[in-house]
């Protein structure tokens, strides 16, 4: 059998854009799939809106081998565990497992990815918006200690092995972790090591992955 051609990455070249297309490349790293970025800086050309993805938003793929163009990163990663990953590596395909990871994966669609995009809004640009700063900051510890209470016990969130389902929140998770200008108004005045302590070994756990450490390098 040959192997497949490399799956065409649409994100951002390093110097602008956010934490989602890392979500895709992070899963194209650990299940090895071939791939190219294409350097998409400004999602709102015109080229890019017509014909790859109509909402301008980063990450998109073209997958030569399927003739696939696929935008939305959480549609994204399932595309790739179902097509690419048949042995399991880090998916679950029947029974209770795999209904556990599509939740999961949707709490990171709906819940982590906006509530830690809004807190990063607004110390970015809300400075005379103290409400809203702290809003989101709260909504940001409270998906932790959602987080913390699922992984109790636990190393991942389902299975008790690697799932996408816990690669999808690394991220987001690296934004209010490791950014100063969320990571200092959050970390200590929050107590988060303190009081989330699963959460943040779950965490650094996921960050120490070669796919993790590759999908960062310059």
């Amino acid at each position: 059998m040959s192997a497949p051609l490399p799956i065409k990455l649409y994100m951002h070249s390093g110097a602008v854009g956010g934490p989602n297309p890392y979500k895709v490349l992070i899963v194209l790293h650990h299940l090895d799939i071939p791939f190219t970025k294409v350097a998409t800086d400004d999602s709102k050309a015109e080229w890019y809106v017509k014909d790859i993805n109509p909402n301008g938003r980063i990450p998109a793929i073209e997958d030569p081998n399927t003739g696939l163009t696929l935008w939305e990163s959480g549609a994204i990663i399932e595309y790739l565990v179902d097509e690419y990953d048949k042995g399991g590596k880090i998916s679950v395909k029947n029974g209770k497992g795999a209904w556990e990871a599509k939740q999961y994966l949707h709490f990171q669609m709906s819940g982590q990815g906006p509530y830690f995009g809004q807190a990063v809004w607004f110390y970015r640009f809300g400075d005379n918006m103290p409400d809203g700063k702290k809003r989101y900051l709260e909504q940001v510890e409270r998906v932790m200690m959602v987080l913390n209470n699922i992984l109790e016990g636990k190393e991942y969130l389902v299975d008790d092995r690697l799932t996408y389902a816990d690669l999808a929140f690394v991220p987001w998770n690296m934004v209010v972790q490791k950014w100063p200008l969320l990571s200092d108004p959050l970390w200590k005045p929050y107590q988060i090591e303190e009081k989330y302590p699963n959460f943040v070994k779950w965490q650094n756990k996921l960050c120490a992955l070669d796919a993790v450490k590759r999908s960062y390098e310059p």
